[in-house]
């Protein structure tokens, strides 16, 4: 193993090997305007299919509903959260220390969202309550399917497209969450399960 491997202790446990660039050497950052960027790693971390599989199955799925245009409406997707970190599996707890020796912010908390199929999805958003800072740094780790993930500018306009494949870090930095919107949209292609796992950080979600 070399340095840039990271081993996530918990994959010991079930013979899997799992691990994450720590150097983040595919890291290909883009710049979206003066303020804002995105960071995609492809391929951060390894032995992403047995994580998968074990979150799929273990990670406490609940259906949410959320206010819609003044409707309460279904969320097309599952949801699973941990308010604090100690109680995510020790391989999410473990990616979470590495993003933050790197990123430089102390992420405590998570959550996953499942799209279970095509019809699943996303609609245009900032992720509000947890970044309450005007600069954010917002990780996403990828795992199961490939699904497309859009950012346009909050007043609307031509969309950035990204496509993570599992394994992949996708990163939201600086006013992303206020100048942008991000979202996952359905697609008329079939597609199987994908999570994807947000690490959010107390700090950020106080105002500056």
């Amino acid at each position: 193993m070399t340095d840039a491997a990271l081993p996530l202790f918990g994959a010991a446990e079930t013979g899997a090997h799992v691990t994450v660039d720590s150097m983040f050497a595919t890291a290909h950052r883009v710049h979206l305007d003066a303020h804002s960027w995105v960071e995609h790693v492809p391929g951060w971390l390894t032995g992403a299919d047995r994580l998968f599989d074990e979150l799929l199955q273990d990670a406490g799925w609940e259906q949410r509903r959320s206010w819609v245009y003044g409707e309460r409406t279904v969320e097309p997707r599952l949801t699973a959260e941990h308010h604090d970190l100690t109680t995510a599996p020790e391989t999410l707890q473990d990616a979470a220390r590495a993003l933050s020796a790197h990123y430089g912010v102390t992420y405590d908390r998570l959550w996953l969202n499942l799209y279970r199929d095509h019809h699943d999805s996303t609609g245009w958003h900032g992720d509000g309550a947890s970044t309450r800072r005007r600069e954010c740094v917002v990780p996403v780790l990828s795992l199961g399917a490939a699904r497309r993930f859009l950012i346009r500018p909050t007043a609307g306009g031509r969309s950035s497209s990204f496509r993570p494949l599992a394994g992949d870090l996708v990163v939201m930095g600086g006013r992303c969450q206020t100048d942008w919107r991000h979202s996952v949209p359905k697609q008329t292609a079939p597609s199987g399960p994908r999570i994807s796992v947000n690490f959010a950080a107390t700090s950020q979600a106080r105002p500056d």
